[in-house]
């Protein structure tokens, strides 16, 4: 699939292996979603359109250098997006935040969307949705479904774990989407969780699990 890039960072891999841990805490799951996300937010950026900046001093001489073309809104999908939204600010600092609530029906497995917060009229020429799980890709095709809606067709995709089912869709609804994920599981369960996968993000990363 040629819009899909499976990161092959040697930490990432090391990372998720720590990740996947039933028994890593939520403390650690927070901080191995934020640099996960780091890692793999270096490869999403790494083809962005640049223009020439106005010209500036640097202590020595007059230089005329670079700067982002496109104004970009992170989508990070509630609740378990909200776990890789620091480590993209960290990267891209003045792009804006844009919140899109979605869950996944527990006996359809059909996505449902409850929130939306964005703007009327279209505000960013680039989307990067962060979603840190993508597992039958209903949630995935929903939301890229929304923000073409809005108007935006320039839009990324950013997952820490997906299963191949869920890619294979998402990738046969929105082939121009670019997908960035940090592994590929085969299994999904009987409730469409991947497998072996991470388990529910969101549960894990706000200590939300029910025991």
């Amino acid at each position: 699939m040629k819009s899909v890039t499976i990161s092959k960072h040697p930490l990432v891999a090391h990372k998720l292996n720590l990740l996947r841990d039933t028994t890593t805490k939520p403390k650690q799951v927070r901080e191995l979603v934020h640099e996960i996300g780091h890692l793999l937010m270096y490869e999403v950026t790494a083809d962005m359109a640049l223009r020439q900046a106005q010209p500036r001093e640097s202590p020595l001489a007059t230089y005329q250098g670079q700067e982002l073309q496109n104004r970009v809104g992170l989508i990070p999908v509630l609740r378990s997006g909200l776990g890789l939204v620091d480590a993209a600010l960290a990267m891209l600092p003045m792009a804006q935040v844009l919140h899109l609530g979605i869950y996944r029906e527990e006996t359809s497995l059909q996505p449902v969307e409850y929130y939306n917060k964005l703007p009327s009229h279209t505000s960013v020429d680039e989307c990067i949705v962060l979603d840190p799980v993508v597992a039958t890709g209903g949630t995935a095709i929903a939301t890229a479904n929304i923000l073409k809606d809005w108007g935006v067709s320039n839009i990324k995709f950013v997952c820490v774990c997906a299963s191949q089912d869920g890619l294979d869709a998402f990738v046969q609804a929105h082939p121009d989407v670019a997908v960035f994920a940090g592994c590929v599981d085969q299994g999904l369960d009987s409730k469409g969780f991947v497998s072996p996968g991470t388990g529910d993000l969101g549960d894990r990363l706000f200590n939300a699990v029910n025991h």
